[in-house]
């Protein structure tokens, strides 16, 4: 009896311990507007993996995908405010917050993708990522969202001039707006989740994404016309609270920020093959896909960098994106 009674004593001993561990454990909240599997999720995952590992279990993520803790919009001031801690979001809705923001998103800055990474990666994205602080954010990685064109569900466009009258859904963002407006269309802001539901009772003619996100929101059911005028390659941002980044130890800090880093690589991956996989998909389902006179969309981008291009700062930023190799 005495020997069950030590038995039961150190099971009960082991199990206290365990709670103990797992009520130590901190679970940061985390949100992305994209279903679960999409690329950009699938990264937070890897991350929150790394973090749990890393820490040995002290630290953890919960991805809320979906948009289940609201649009982006809404999210950006739930991470800014600390009620979540972290947040997947195209870098375009931070333009009016963190000005040099703006430059990854003028259209035609970046080359192609490779042109981004080399630049994101480099000195350029350290500069970028350090004007999110003043915003109470810590940007910790730069995620890949392809190369963003238009579709709609009236025709193809070849050429700017079959831009005109047409109305199209864009992201919450003046250059997305201007840049609409330079080429003869009109420009309605609203959150991704009400696109379809748009284009299928004729509120907006289409909207501009890329493949994966053409693919999984089911756009090409009722926009059909994809047209490959790759406007931007507007990277995305994964950003965590300020104050909650600052209460980490130092030790933890550089481990987040490597962990973040780590976890580009897999996202990257992630992005290539789901790219390949959506377009395979939106062609079998009946999109129609075409390329576009490029040279005319880019020369109608001049005042849309006069407008948004305005202080030193920012001047010298894109000519150093320009100038990259």
């Amino acid at each position: 009896m005495l020997h069950i009674s030590k038995l039961l004593s150190g099971v009960a001993l082991a199990s206290l311990l365990m709670l103990g561990t797992a009520a130590a454990q901190t679970v940061l909240k985390s949100s992305d507007t994209h279903p679960d599997g999409y690329p950009t999720v699938e990264g937070v995952k890897y991350f929150g993996e790394l973090i749990k590992e890393r820490t040995a279990g002290r630290y953890g993520v919960e991805v809320y995908h979906s948009a289940q803790l609201g649009e982006e919009k809404d999210t950006i001031e739930q991470v800014r405010s600390g009620v979540i801690e972290l947040n997947r979001v195209s870098m375009a809705p931070f333009n009016g917050t963190v000005k040099e923001t703006i430059v990854p998103a003028l259209p035609y800055i970046f080359r192609s993708e490779e042109h981004m990474h080399a630049v994101m990666d480099g000195p350029i994205g350290d500069q970028i990522k350090a004007a999110f602080e003043p915003a109470g954010l810590v940007a910790l990685a730069f995620y890949d969202a392809g190369s963003r064109s238009f579709y709609n569900s009236k025709k193809p466009i070849k050429t700017v001039a079959d831009m005109k009258g047409l109305k199209f859904r864009v992201i919450q963002s003046d250059i997305f707006v201007d840049m609409t407006a330079a080429l003869g269309a009109n420009a309605t802001p609203m959150p991704y989740g009400e696109v379809y539901s748009s284009v299928e009772t004729g509120v907006i003619d289409g909207a501009e994404n890329n493949f994966p996100s053409y693919d999984t929101a089911k756009h090409f059911e009722v926009a059909k016309f994809l047209s490959l005028d790759q406007h931007t390659i507007l990277p995305e941002v994964f950003v965590m609270n300020k104050a909650a980044f600052d209460k980490l130890t130092p030790e933890d800090q550089a481990l987040f920020k490597q962990a973040a880093k780590d976890s580009v690589a897999k996202q990257r991956e992630l992005w290539a093959k789901k790219t390949a996989e959506s377009r395979a998909t939106v062609e079998k389902a009946g999109a129609q896909i075409n390329e576009v006179e490029k040279q005319g969309f880019i020369d109608a981008m001049k005042p849309v960098y006069a407008k948004h291009v305005k202080d030193d700062v920012l001047k010298k930023l894109v000519a150093d994106v320009q100038a990259a190799k």
